[in-house]
C-alpha cells in the first residue's frame, strides 16, 4: 500500500513539513523513502521555499546532532544534502582520522568519484539508524561534483573525514545507508563503541570482534 504522502507534490510536502516548525523529524531504517530513486533537484522548489529548506536542513543537522543529514532522512526525495562539521575532537583523532572543520554547505545533486586507491575504514553511524555504529572502508579521497544552492557549479577534492561526510551523504541520495558498505561484524551499539572501541581506529576491534581492514 502506498504512504499518503506518496502522491503528494515535492513542494507541498515540504510545506507540510516546515508547518511544524523546529527541527525536521528523522525518518528510520525501513522507511522505502530511504530506499527509492530520489529526483534531481530541478526547480521543484521555488527559491524562497528551498532556502527555507535548506535551513530546516541546518537546525535538524545541529539538534541530532550530526555532521550531515539528506533531503530523504526527513523524507523528501530530492538529492539535497547539508553539512557541517566543527571537528570538535582531540588532537590524536583530528591527525588519524583526518578531521578538519568543514564550514555549512548545501549539496545539490551531488555525485563522487574516487581519487587514487586509498581507503580508510573507521566506525560511522548514521542519523537515521540510531544506536549502532559500524566500520565503513571508503575512499580516502573524492572528487565531488554538483551545484549549490544558487545553482553554481562544485567541483572538489575532499580527503580525510570531509571525503567520508560527503560519501554518507550522497550515497543517502542513492538509496544507500552506510550499512550496505559496512563490515556487519564490526557492529556495535554506542555503548560499546563508549566502552571498548572509542580509540581513534579500529585495530582493536578488527583483532577482537574478527574482521579485516583494508
Amino acid at each position: 500500500m502506498a504512504h499518503p504522502s506518496d502522491h503528494v507534490p515535492l513542494a507541498e510536502r515540504v510545506e507540510e513539513l516546515l508547518a511544524g516548525g523546529g527541527p525536521l523529524p528523522i525518518v528510520s531504517a525501513g522507511d522505502p523513502v530511504l530506499r527509492r530513486g530520489i529526483e534531481p533537484f530541478d526547480g521543484q522548489l521555488e527559491p524562497a521555499l528551498l532556502a527555507r529548506f535548506v535551513e530546516a536542513l541546518r537546525v535538524t543537522m545541529h539538534a541530532a546532532p550530526g555532521v550531515g543529514v539528506a533531503a530523504p532522512q526527513v523524507g523528501v526525495g530530492l538529492r539535497i544534502a547539508v553539512i557541517e562539521d566543527p571537528a570538535p575532537v582531540p588532537d590524536e583523532v583530528r591527525v588519524v582520522r583526518g578531521r578538519v572543520p568543514q564550514p555549512f554547505r548545501v549539496l545539490v545533486n551531488p555525485s563522487y568519484a574516487p581519487v587514487g586507491d586509498g581507503r580508510a575504514a573507521f566506525f560511522e553511524g548514521c542519523l537515521s539508524v540510531p544506536g549502532w555504529q559500524a566500520v565503513v572502508a571508503r575512499h580516502a579521497s573524492v572528487r565531488l561534483t554538483g551545484q549549490d544552492e544558487h545553482g553554481r557549479a562544485v567541483d572538489e577534492v575532499f580527503t580525510g573525514w570531509p571525503a567520508r561526510i560527503v560519501q554518507h551523504e550522497t550515497d543517502h541520495l542513492d538509496g544507500l545507508l552506510y550499512l550496505d558498505r559496512a563490515e556487519l561484524r564490526s557492529l556495535s551499539s554506542n555503548e560499546a563503541m563508549a566502552e571498548r572501541w572509542a580509540q581513534p581506529t579500529p585495530d582493536a576491534a578488527s583483532a577482537a570482534l574478527g574482521f579485516e581492514l583494508p
